[in-house]
């Protein structure tokens, strides 16, 4: 059981290494992108609920605001990701992702309580010395780069208060409202912005690809990693998680070929934060091991 839980769960990080590689194959913008990929992530969600399990979706207004608020934080952390993408490329904007890691170890301690970890620190300041190194060497990209960070650090407020929900309503409750609401917070902006006329200009081969990414690459994976939480530790799936850059750089650099070959420094930098990100669990897991 313990092997086959690995398993599934470097199928659904190497499947969300991918939605980056599905973000540059459509060509619609990333306001479109994101608008329809919530959409439909949150209708497969309720069936799925409803229809398969037939489960109850009564949540409190407590935490439906609550879950409102952390979906908005998804929609952002998202459309920072796929615009990364579009003004970069996808390796520019997996790269960016690294700083999550940092973002939540300033973050985590004020939310949770909790003193601040030196080692996770420590890591930080590796992490951004990378992001400083490939933001000068790949300086022609720091449109993408700005919006990769700003894609972390929504990345990291969604991962982080998403933390305080869980055990409050059902997972799949937590994630159906998060995504609904995103989707319906971003229609209304659309609506009173006027943008919302522009939601239909997008093709039939881009509308089977979100919808595509918005199944199998997005509803599928979230139910997915909440179910393995039963047979595989929280660091686990931490540590996994983490290689959904190494996925995705990998498959970009042979599916994209020319736009997504870097300069050395670049491929340095990045393998230094992966690593530090590796190193920092082992360290952490050292700790609780020893700890108990």
């Amino acid at each position: 059981m313990q092997k086959l839980a690995l398993f599934r769960l470097h199928l659904i990080v190497f499947l969300w290494g991918f939605t980056a590689i599905l973000g540059k194959l459509i060509h619609a913008n990333a306001q479109i992108l994101v608008f329809y990929r919530m959409l439909f992530a949150s209708v497969f969600l309720f069936v799925f609920i409803r229809v398969f399990k037939k489960e109850s979706i009564k949540v409190s207004k407590k935490i439906f605001f609550q879950l409102a608020a952390i979906g908005f934080a998804m929609a952002l952390h998202w459309y920072c990701f796929f615009y990364s993408i579009k003004v970069s490329n996808v390796s520019i904007a997996l790269s960016c992702l690294s700083l999550s890691t940092l973002f939540a170890s300033i973050l985590e301690p004020v939310i949770f309580k909790r003193k601040i970890d030196i080692s996770e620190v420590l890591m930080g300041a590796v992490i951004v010395a990378c992001i400083l190194l490939i933001f000068k060497t790949e300086f022609h990209f720091k449109e993408g780069i700005i919006y990769g960070i700003l894609c972390a650090v929504f990345g990291t407020i969604f991962s982080v208060f998403n933390g305080k929900m869980f055990g409050k309503t059902s997972s799949g409750n937590i994630i159906f409202y998060e995504i609904f609401c995103g989707w319906f917070i971003l229609m209304v902006f659309y609506l009173f912005s006027g943008q919302i006329f522009h939601m239909n200009e997008i093709n039939y081969r881009d509308l089977a690809l979100i919808c595509l990414l918005a199944s199998v690459f997005t509803a599928f994976p979230m139910l997915e990693s909440v179910k393995l939480m039963k047979y595989i530790s929280p660091f686990t799936l931490i540590l996994t998680v983490n290689l959904e850059p190494v996925y995705g750089i990998i498959l970009a650099f042979f599916i994209f070929g020319e736009s997504e070959h870097m300069s050395p420094v670049f491929y340095i930098a990045s393998g230094v934060m992966i690593l530090a990100i590796i190193v920092n669990g082992l360290i952490k897991a050292r700790k609780t091991k020893n700890f108990n």
